[in-house]
């Protein structure tokens, strides 16, 4: 098996990294939500590469990382006039978007493409000349990688990752299915919705469960997902658990103050941008029981909440 090794993003590292993509296999690099697996979107190999070193299902699709407009474009059969507001808006940045997918391309009837705001990423799209394929860089249902070190703790065998320093905002993209009438949230993330709404109006939100095994328009649908290897369990109050019963050590991950393991900001960004890493510290500190404190039933903390519901299933 090839180790993973880690590259500083400088013409050197692009070159290894391009070449290592142009010969159909993968590439681990950062972008401004968390680090992905990049593979050319139009290789079955490349892409069965990313499937088999995540251990991901094959029902879970991939998002499509692509340097400008007019690449996205490419990958659409139809552009409706909310793709082209929202991109004018938002890209480069952390929102995903689900088209109707160009007949040309394989898969289900969609497609979910970006533009990542990282330098490294934009750098690497620009000079390997492809479409990327990119889910977070992890074994699959596991805490998605901020940093370099978490990619190759997770997922040795990956023949290079590129450092571009921990990632700033640090949960996924906000997906947002553009195909029908009205723009419909599938996975809520960075970008909040009171930002997408002031762009694009009202915003349908997800209604039901996707249960695992179906086909989805978009990553991060499972019931469980980004969870560490503890055991996750969310509680109003940390202080009315009873622990006797709970596998230990146990840890606590809470925003406000008091006698904490990981004590996080208490406004949604800055708690989102140190909530993978924080989960990642109290793994690696031993703990078997992590007990989160509930954050607030806003709708600003929406993402937050998502992921935490995740990785506690």
């Amino acid at each position: 098996m090839t180790r993973s090794s880690i590259a500083l993003p400088d013409a050197e590292g692009l070159r290894r990294a391009v070449a290592i993509l142009r010969a159909e296999s993968v590439v681990a690099f950062p972008t401004e939500t968390v680090y992905g697996l990049g593979a050319d979107a139009f290789s079955a190999k490349a892409v069965g590469e990313i499937y088999r070193l995540k251990q991901r299902p094959s029902w879970n699709p991939l998002i499509v990382h692509v340097a400008d407009v007019t690449a996205a474009r490419a990958l659409a059969e139809v552009w409706p006039a909310a793709a082209d507001d929202l991109a004018a808006r938002f890209w480069p940045g952390p929102l995903t978007l689900v088209v109707r997918r160009a007949r040309h391309l394989p898969g289900i009837d969609t497609v979910a493409i970006r533009i990542p705001a990282h330098p490294v990423a934009l750098d690497l799209l620009k000079a390997s000349g492809l479409p990327l394929a990119a889910p977070s860089a992890n074994r699959s249902e596991s805490i998605s990688p901020t940093t370099a070190e978490h990619v190759v703790r997770s997922l040795p065998d990956v023949p290079l990752v590129l450092d571009g320093g921990p990632c700033s905002w640090g949960i996924e993209s906000t997906v947002l299915d553009v195909t029908g009438d009205v723009p419909r949230l599938l996975r809520p993330g960075a970008l909040g919705l009171r930002a997408l709404r002031d762009a694009a109006g009202p915003i349908a939100l997800p209604d039901a469960e996707t249960a695992d095994g179906e086909a989805r328009p978009s990553p991060g649908m499972s019931r469980r997902h980004y969870a560490p290897r503890a055991k996750v369990i969310l509680c109003k109050d940390v202080r009315d658990v009873e622990r006797s019963a709970l596998a230990g050590p146990v840890g606590i991950l809470a925003y406000e103050g008091g006698d904490a393991a990981e004590i996080l900001p208490s406004d949604p960004l800055g708690y989102a941008a140190d909530l993978y890493a924080a989960l990642h510290r109290l793994d690696d500190a031993g703990f078997a029981t992590i007990l989160v404190q509930e954050p607030p039933q806003t709708e600003d903390w929406l993402a937050v909440r998502d992921r935490l519901s995740r990785a506690a299933a």
